[in-house]
């Protein structure tokens, strides 16, 4: 059978890169590319793709939550997960929430394509490195009362930023925000998590498994 894989990610050349080298594999098929989240849902429901690669962080409607609605309108469709970073609890959370892969975009082709035919055929494909840090993550995310898990997916983007010691306009900028929207989202952390300042917030994050 052959595989239509669709691909959604804001930057056109990632989406180019990729649709290039992935028809060149035999068996698979590009069903289409989307820069968002939301056309990818006009994507899905026009191609009806078997696979669909998933940018985790873009402008408006992430990865994330497109993919929680894309899951629930599609139970049949796949979606394996590109991130730049395997840190933080967003992985964690997406996997248990049904995404059949996660992958670095570090990821070489074989593993790509690897993590694209498992996911067709109803398995599940993790990248070792987030294998480990799930592993690690584990223990301490059983812990009851974790002050974490009440947190959006947009601030759990703020946070891993903000304790990997970035600058306000440097969030801003990656997670295309007015800086004035990231220190709106960095006061609204500190207040639900109950801390002072940054290293506070580094932290807690380090107690409860966040950062490992």
């Amino acid at each position: 059978m052959t595989i239509r894989v669709a691909i959604v990610d804001d930057h056109n050349l990632i989406r180019l890169s990729l649709s290039r080298m992935l028809a060149d594999v035999p068996g698979l098929e590009i069903a289409g590319t989307a820069g968002s989240g939301e056309e990818a849902l006009q994507l899905v429901r026009e191609q009806q793709p078997h696979v669909l690669l998933m940018d985790l962080m873009m402008p408006g409607m992430g990865g994330h939550e497109a993919s929680l609605r894309l899951m629930k309108q599609w139970p049949a469709l796949r979606i394996v997960m590109l991130s730049v970073t395997e840190d933080g609890p967003l992985p964690g959370r997406l996997l248990q929430a049904g995404v059949a892969g996660y992958l670095t975009k570090g990821a070489s082709l074989d593993e790509l394509v690897l993590a694209i035919r498992r996911a067709a055929c109803g398995q599940r494909y993790v990248s070792p490195e987030l294998a480990q840090v799930l592993a690690l993550q584990q223990p301490q995310a059983e812990t009851a009362g974790n002050p974490f898990d009440c947190l959006s997916e947009r601030e759990l983007q703020v946070l891993m930023l903000l304790v990997k010691e970035k600058r306000v306009q440097d969030i801003a900028e990656q997670l295309y925000l007015s800086p004035k929207t990231v220190s709106t989202y960095r006061s609204r952390l500190l207040q639900k998590l109950g801390v002072d300042n940054d290293i506070a917030l580094a932290r807690l994050a380090l107690q409860h498994g966040v950062l490992v």
